[in-house]
Formats: structure tokens, C-alpha cells, sequence
């Protein structure tokens, strides 16, 4: 495997071009400038919005500041994330959070106003002014909202507040990935070295089970000696959620979470009880990992390996990516043409390096193009988040070409959709190609462990968020007991008895980044099940599934995220979809256990 030691020895194709956001810094200064004299005009529009005509030159600019502010923060994000060590460029991004308390501060009296309207007055400036048919399903879109926007002063205040509520996730952040420290770990010379994440995520899948023990045992020390700051950082996180929720006359944090997507509470709480009906499978396999590993007990630091011993896939960056363009040939040449051109253009950061925000992610730009963070590791994992992240990609750049600003950008809802569409058809299309018996059954566990990663694991943590939500709703105390007695009691019941516990398993809400992030990782789950039932569509080479999924990727925001799924045969307010994947699952299972 390729390490690099800095940034500077990654080769410049392997290194996404911010220069197609920003040339040079004088060009985000110009910018940045702008943005600061286009707050001062929207705030002048405050109490002056009188007609049809006022109203759309409101939110024209509106819509300008945002494509510029948007350009702004991207790039500043994106410098921090390249080495989040330097000062510089934390700078730039804390510039950006201090612009973005303005900007939310300049437009904080405009829903007060509209929804002191009635519809009648706002069905009147529509007709007036021709150019507000491009924000008119936008305008009564905002009437939903109307039971939870507060008074223009509350609003105003509340702006200025940004910057305190994200203070835990911002502090988590900084812990998590700029001043953590690991334990040391021993290798094969016997020297000791201080564990990474790479180094974590290759050394938890090693066949040599004192080696997988002294991995987790350092990979967890940072984070049990920082557990009161850690228990901290989320409980004020969470009690900020539920205050916005109760400020804003939400029923639950939960349900403040789902209704901007328009999500029934029985989506979330079916996904739960639904997994929970038929977790058994979840358990027998672990049962069948013990007994494949030989082992007397099975602990954490035992469910990552491959239970088919004597098989490692080296996989080159080039030809993970040349699979890709391989696997996902069931959706078309453009398709593809479009994932050549993520490489050859430089969309994409490959290389882990010291500093490097850890794990990846697509941000999609409107205006420039997608840009993908990876920590590349030439291995089987760092070959399906390729092809995770290049879905999410794709959706941004579709998205952006056929939808205009105002819906070009999808929920988060539909986004896990399309990444896990691409890692379904991956998988497919390794077992298809591969004759080597020992693969096949590495691939099928493969399988397998990424159904519990993206599934199950999923709708624990979803949960979790859930239980510890409740709580601080009903005013009991956030500690680290209570996150670490929470946490223990999921992880039992939905991995089984069969399961050893180490003192670390209780502890595991504490790396979950997500968590601050309320009520998105179920995302992850209803993506899963909806990903299984269309992948299997498409490769059944029907075109109509495949144009249906295709004006899926294109569909942005035009539509409410159920309906949009409804669209492609996926129906998540019922059971059906859960239950389908449940039976794959079941099946996947079994399969395995007869080879």
C-alpha cells in the first residue's frame, strides 16, 4: 500500500483543483466582500417588501448572496479538510461561520412577514410579478412552517445564536479529528508506532487476533480518557436540538428532524420495530462468525475480520476505479463518461494524510462541481467508498444540470439512495465475475458485514438518538453512564448473546460523528432497504427502470422525498421495502452458511 507521509508527496492527480472554485485568494476576497454589502441590502428590504415586485427583487438577491456565500464556505471547508492543523485556513472557515451569522441575521425578518400574509395577498403578488413563478412552489412550501416560525425578534435572536448551537459539533470536531491522539500499536518488527485510522481500519480486519485486540484497545484509549469532555460535548448537543424543537413548537426533537422532508413519525419508528422483528438472522450470524473464527467467545474486536480465512484483496486506487466504471455499466454510458470525467478532472482527494480530515464525503457545488474527500487504502472497504461517494457525486451533478438553483440540491433523505445503489450493483458484480470459491465466500461475507455496517449497525444508532432524545426531553441528566448504559443494552439486542463484552462496546457512542448531526443516520437504513429493491430493477436490464432511476438522480428537491422514491417503486410508508431487505438479508445468510 502507498503511504505518504504529507500532502506534498500525494501526486496532483490524486488531489481534487480547488481552483475551479477560487483561482486565488484575491477572487474569495472579492467575493467574500460582496456577500458582506448584499447582507446590508437585504436587510434594508425589512419592513419595505410592499408588492409583488419588492418581494422578487427580495428574493432574487436572495438567491445570489446564497450561490456566492455557498462558493465561499465550500472552499474554505474544503482547505481546512485538506490538513485540518493549519491555521490559516481555520481562519478562512471561522471568517465564513461569523459571514453566515450575518447573512442569517439580514434575512431572519423575511418568514416572520410571509406567513403574516395571507395567501391570498401572496397568490396576488404572483400574479403581478412574472418572476416570481420561478419561487412560487418554494413560497407555499414555507406556509408548512407557519405553526413553528417565531416573531421577527425571536428569529432575529435566534440567528444570533447560530454560532452557539453548533459550538458542540464544532468542538467534537476538533477533538475528533485534529487533536486526538491514539494508542501505539506493535509491528512486525516489534518497534511500537502510534495507531491512525488507516492503520486501525486494516489492523481490526488482521487474521492475528492479538493484533486486532491491541488495535481496538489504542484505537478507543483517547476516547474513554476524554470521555467526560466527550459526554459533554454530545449532551449539550442533544439539549440543544430539543430546545429548538420545544422553541419552535415541535411535538419532539424527532419530529422537527423528519418535517422538513415531509416524513411521517411511523417511517422512523417502523424502521426500528420493523429491524427488531427480525434481527434473528443478525444474531445467528454472529453465532456462525464465532464458530467459523474457532472461538471460545466473540468479542468486538472479532466482528470486522473476514471469516474466510487466508484471503486479502489488494486493490490498487487505479483499479478500484477501473472496476467501478465496470460494475456500474447497468447505468449506462452517461454514466460512466460521467465518473471518467470525476478522475480525470480532479474532483476527487484520494490520499490519507497527516491532518486530513478522516473518513470521506461528496460536497456538491452548484455552479462549479462535485468535489469527493477519501482516505484511500487500497483495500476491498476503500474500493465500495469509492464507489458510495462517486453515487453521491453523480446525484450532485445531475442534479445540478437539470434542476435550477432553487431545487437543485436533494434531501438527505434520497442522497443514501443513490451511493448505496452503486455499492449493491458493486457487489453483484464481483460475485458475478469471481470463480475462485475462497473469494466468492470472502465477497458474500463482505456482503454480508456491509448489510450490518449500513443497516442494522444504522438503525441501532438511530435508536440510540432516539432514546437519548427522549431523555433529555423528559429532563433526565445526560451523563456518561447513561450514554454508556444506553449504548450497551442496543448493541446486546441487536447483535445477541453470543457476543463477549469488553469494557470499550459501551463507549462506542463516542466516536459516532454523526450524533451531532440528529436523526440522519436512519438515512442510512431506509437508503439501504430502498437501494436493495432498485439495484435488483435495474439489473434486470429493463430501460423504463432505468430512465425512472435516472430522472430520480436528476430530480434535486422538485418533489418531497417519498414521493420522489414512490417514483422509482419504493414505497417507505409501509413495511414492505424494510421487510424486502430483511429477506435479503435472511437469504444472504443462509447462502453462506451452506458454502
Amino acid at each position: 500500500m502507498t503511504t505518504y507521509t504529507s500532502r506534498e508527496q500525494v501526486p496532483t492527480q490524486e488531489k481534487w483543483n480547488l481552483d475551479d472554485i477560487y483561482s486565488d485568494l484575491a477572487l474569495w476576497e472579492n467575493d467574500y466582500k460582496q456577500v458582506e454589502e448584499m447582507t446590508s441590502d437585504l436587510k434594508a428590504f425589512d419592513g419595505k417588501i410592499q408588492d409583488g415586485a419588492s418581494l422578487f427583487q427580495f428574493l432574487k438577491k436572495k438567491e445570489e448572496l446564497s450561490y456566492k456565500f455557498n462558493h465561499l464556505y465550500a472552499y474554505s471547508m474544503l482547505k481546512v479538510d485538506e490538513d485540518t492543523r493549519v491555521t490559516e485556513s481555520q481562519s478562512y472557515l471561522e471568517r465564513m461561520k461569523s459571514l453566515g451569522i450575518k447573512v442569517s441575521s439580514s434575512t431572519s425578518f423575511f418568514m416572520p412577514y410571509l406567513l403574516s400574509l395571507e395567501e391570498k395577498e401572496l397568490k396576488a403578488f404572483i400574479s403581478e410579478e412574472k418572476g416570481l413563478s420561478y419561487f412560487e412552489e418554494d413560497l407555499y412550501e414555507s406556509f408548512r412552517y407557519k405553526p413553528h416560525v417565531l416573531s421577527k425578534e425571536k428569529e432575529e435572536l435566534i440567528s444570533q445564536l447560530g454560532e452557539a448551537f453548533s459550538a458542540p459539533s464544532t468542538i467534537y470536531g476538533m477533538i475528533n479529528n485534529a487533536d486526538i491522539k491514539f494508542g501505539e500499536v506493535t509491528q512486525e518488527d516489534g518497534t511500537k508506532v502510534e495507531l491512525t485510522r488507516g492503520l486501525y481500519s486494516k489492523l481490526i480486519e488482521d487474521e492475528n487476533r492479538e493484533k486486532r485486540k491491541e488495535a481496538y484497545k489504542a484505537y478507543y484509549e483517547p476516547y474513554i480518557q476524554l470521555k467526560n469532555t466527550i459526554a459533554s460535548t454530545l449532551s449539550n448537543s442533544i439539549k440543544n436540538n430539543v430546545t429548538m424543537s420545544k422553541l419552535r413548537n415541535y411535538p419532539s426533537a424527532l419530529e422537527k428532524s423528519l418535517f422538513g422532508d415531509n416524513v411521517p413519525k411511523e417511517v422512523y419508528d417502523n424502521l426500528i420495530m420493523s429491524t427488531k422483528q427480525h434481527i434473528a438472522p443478525m444474531h445467528r450470524y454472529n453465532q456462525m462468525r464465532r464458530e467459523k473464527l474457532n472461538l471460545d467467545e466473540l468479542r468486538a474486536y472479532d466482528m470486522s475480520v473476514p471469516i474466510v480465512s487466508g484471503v486479502k484483496m489488494d486493490i490498487t486506487y487505479e483499479e478500484a476505479y477501473e472496476t467501478m466504471l465496470k460494475a456500474l455499466a447497468p447505468l449506462g454510458s452517461d454514466y460512466i463518461e460521467t465518473l471518467k470525467l470525476f478522475k480525470d478532472s480532479r474532483y476527487i482527494d484520494v490520499r490519507e494524510t497527516k491532518g486530513k480530515r478522516s473518513g470521506a464525503y461528496n460536497l456538491g457545488i452548484y455552479g462549479v462541481h462535485p468535489y469527493i474527500l477519501l482516505n484511500h487504502q487500497d483495500d476491498l472497504d476503500s474500493m465500495f467508498t469509492l464507489v458510495h461517494e462517486c453515487g453521491h457525486g453523480v446525484h450532485s451533478k445531475l442534479s445540478a444540470e437539470h434542476q435550477p438553483q432553487i431545487s437543485a440540491r436533494y434531501s438527505i433523505f434520497v442522497a443514501e439512495v443513490a451511493s448505496t445503489v452503486n455499492e449493491v450493483l458493486l457487489i453483484n458484480y464481483l460475485l458475478e465475475h469471481e470463480t475462485k470459491p475462497d473469494i466468492r465466500k470472502h465477497l458474500l461475507n463482505h456482503f454480508i458485514d456491509q448489510f450490518k455496517g449500513t443497516f442494522f449497525t444504522q438503525v441501532m444508532f438511530a435508536e440510540f438518538e432516539k432514546k437519548t432524545h427522549e431523555m433529555a426531553e423528559q429532563g433526565t441528566p445526560l451523563t456518561v453512564d447513561v450514554f454508556n448504559s444506553t449504548y450497551e443494552q442496543l448493541f446486546r439486542e441487536y447483535n445477541g448473546e453470543e457476543l463477549i463484552f469488553d469494557e470499550e462496546v459501551k463507549y462506542g457512542w463516542s466516536r459516532i460523528p454523526h450524533f451531532y448531526r440528529p436523526f440522519y443516520v436512519y438515512k442510512y437504513a431506509t437508503g439501504y432497504a430502498s437501494a436493495i429493491h432498485i439495484a435488483s430493477n435495474l439489473l434486470s436490464g429493463d430501460e423504463k427502470i432505468l430512465e425512472s432511476y435516472l430522472q430520480f438522480l436528476q430530480s434535486g428537491s422538485s418533489d418531497y422525498p417519498l414521493e420522489l422514491l414512490k417514483k422509482t417503486g419504493v414505497d417507505l410508508t409501509n413495511s414492505e421495502p424494510i421487510e424486502s431487505a430483511m429477506k435479503k438479508f435472511s437469504e444472504l445468510v443462509d447462502e453462506f452458511a451452506s458454502l
